[in-house]
């Protein structure tokens, strides 16, 4: 069973950043550290946990404009992927920014995440940037009205 809450414990938190580092930047030569963005202390962290309480998933919700939020920098370990982690930390996201008041989610989702994001309803409404000169990104919406 997995549990999705914000990281809470040390421990907890060296394992969210360090999931982030494993799937988001090392794959791509990023130094260590570059998994971490400057605004993280006025964001929304959740994590995945699984039965044996490991962290096997991650990402961040922040308001830009009143009623619009974007979640960023999800990542679902390669042991856990396709079984339903993406989707928990997504609903839960989409829960928590329900009750500050969002009514609309973007993202800027990965080329290899968009049919993940559109079987939960967010649909491509741009290309986006190219990063690290290889992995194309495509902005994504979904209305929680």
């Amino acid at each position: 069973m997995i549990i999705v809450r914000s990281p809470q414990a040390s421990e907890e938190w060296k394992a969210y950043y360090q999931l982030r580092f494993d799937v988001l930047r090392e794959p791509w030569n990023q130094p260590p550290g570059s998994e971490v963005l400057p605004d993280e202390d006025q964001v929304i962290h959740v994590a995945a946990f699984d039965e044996e309480e490991k962290v096997v998933g991650v990402a961040r919700l922040q308001t830009n404009e009143p009623g619009i939020g974007q979640v960023r920098c999800v990542a679902v370990s390669t042991t856990a992927q396709g079984k339903g982690v993406g989707k928990k930390l997504m609903s839960h996201l989409e829960k928590i920014a329900e009750q500050q008041g969002i009514t609309e989610i973007i993202l800027e989702a990965r080329e290899n995440a968009v049919p993940f994001y559109q079987s939960i309803g967010y649909e491509v409404t741009k290309t986006s940037y190219l990063l690290f000169n290889e992995i194309q990104h495509y902005t994504m919406w979904k209305s929680l009205v």
